[in-house]
């Protein structure tokens, strides 16, 4: 049993100050009390917020984070189809050994900048050669592995990945990723179900890779036919020339075909989403589905801007998450979704549906329900009893947060705050301090879980690829 006394505490209705969380030995909260004065807890000189829900993650991607920057201008110009050769390219290079190194150290990463929770949308399935391992799950079981070593709650998001674009087969740079049939991927779910069971913190979800990816009237089966209980993700209107293909294809833009050939609901989630019609935007609104936004990655990849506003307007729910981990701060992708809005409407008030005009409450609202529901979680407490405890720990001694108000707090932490304002996270009642406050804090609790382990292992992969 672990007895927290935060500073301060964002629950549902607001801040509270000197609030009491008390924990099982599986970290479950047993009982919450404001304005405590516990001597016998353990002091935690930060304000906690929910953990961030990091709602979409290509692991492997993060070794080439930052690496896409340099372009021959003496070719064709450099966009998004470029940019996934070089990630393909990663893609068939990166042992199973090597990917559990890679993931280790992201989400120890994530960890560190206060995510407790990710969605890994996993598409490396078979070897280098594209057979089958003898454990179908074999690449998602290291992911597991990672997410334990790390410390971080993982829903693992197996990939049905069947066409090399609308009506084409797979080239020879998507061969690990190649489920062929249904019954193919139905077998991989299973396996990958299965192997969430080694770890606590593990559990599973749909996903589809995209339209292109997979054919639509195999994404309609899967939808209407498959597991109903778990979530279902898949990437969508990401790019022009997904529409523009799939216009020649199906005489239809991707998501018109979705709301036309699925029964959406809340358990769905449409990663990107950017280039829509305004039918679209609606008709994903009110259909209830959710929308994964991953800003630095979007940004990064000239992707475009989804339509935010129209959106919320229309009672649309969004998350976020980092993708190819270009940026892992969760307070810099809600600055980089709103700031991105705020420059093509000319107007600052985005973040205003539900918070009477709080823009930082509502944010963090937002990808704290949205997000949740993309690992399975409908749960809308912040903290409560029976539940873990998950949190994300600012220090109560940055400047800028130390001098506002509660109804101000909020906002302070999402447009002000940055890295070096995390003082650590809590993921089931662990408390695991960011590097710079552990060794500066006389605690029971130490720094990033297996952090030395994990960067190592990760040091010698890199050199190892050779990449960087």
């Amino acid at each position: 049993m672990n007895k927290f006394l935060f500073n301060k505490l964002l629950q549902n209705q607001g801040w509270n100050d000197n609030v009491l969380i008390s924990t099982d030995e599986n970290g479950i909260i047993t009982s919450i009390e404001n304005n405590s004065d516990d001597s016998a807890a353990t002091k935690i000189n930060g304000f906690a917020l929910p953990g961030f829900q990091n709602a979409h993650s290509h692991a492997f991607q993060y070794a080439m984070a930052g690496l896409a920057e340099v372009h021959d201008i003496s070719h064709t110009s450099d966009d998004f189809w470029s940019w996934r050769k070089a990630m393909y390219d990663l893609a068939l290079s990166v042992s199973p050994d090597q990917m559990e190194a890679i993931a280790a150290m992201l989400y120890s990463e994530m960890v560190r900048h206060g995510y407790t929770n990710v969605a890994e949308f996993h598409y490396v399935h078979h070897d280098k050669n594209g057979q089958k391992y003898g454990n179908l799950a074999e690449m998602g079981t290291r992911m597991i592995a990672a997410a334990e070593k790390a410390g971080i709650n993982i829903t693992l998001t197996p990939i049905f990945y069947q066409k090399g674009g609308f009506g084409k087969a797979p080239t020879e740079g998507q061969r690990r990723f190649i489920s062929p049939t249904i019954d193919d991927y139905l077998k991989l779910l299973e396996a990958s179900k299965e192997a969430c069971e080694n770890y606590d913190g593990a559990n599973i979800a749909i996903g589809i890779h995209s339209m292109r990816g997979v054919a639509p009237i195999d994404i309609a089966e899967i939808a209407k036919n498959g597991p109903q209980d778990i979530p279902f993700h898949i990437h969508i209107s990401e790019q022009l020339k997904e529409i523009e293909d799939s216009l020649g294809y199906l005489d239809k833009r991707p998501v018109e075909w979705l709301l036309e050939n699925v029964e959406l609901s809340d358990r769905f989630h449409l990663v990107h989403a950017t280039h829509l019609t305004e039918q679209e935007t609606v008709g994903i609104a009110k259909s209830e589905a959710n929308v994964v936004l991953c800003p630095s990655t979007e940004g990064n990849l000239g992707d475009g801007l989804f339509p935010l506003a129209n959106f919320q307007n229309a009672g649309g729910k969004w998350s976020i998450g980092t993708d190819s981990h270009i940026g892992i701060n969760p307070l810099e992708e809600l600055k980089l979704l709103d700031y991105g809005q705020r420059l093509i409407s000319h107007k600052r008030n985005i973040f205003n549906s539900t918070t009477e005009g709080n823009s930082g409450s509502f944010a963090i609202e937002m990808a704290t329900i949205a997000g949740r529901k993309a690992m399975n979680n409908f749960e809308t407490d912040y903290f409560k009893v029976g539940e873990p405890l998950n949190a994300s720990i600012l220090d109560a001694n940055a400047p800028l947060l130390a001098t506002s108000s509660n109804d101000k707090l909020s906002s302070a932490i999402v447009y002000t705050a940055d890295a070096t304002n995390q003082l650590g996270t809590i993921v089931k009642g662990r408390l695991s301090l960011a590097p710079r406050h552990a060794s500066a804090t006389k605690q029971e609790f130490g720094g990033l879980r297996n952090r030395q382990e994990v960067l190592r292992d990760f040091k010698k992969v890199i050199a190892e690829l050779g990449n960087r």
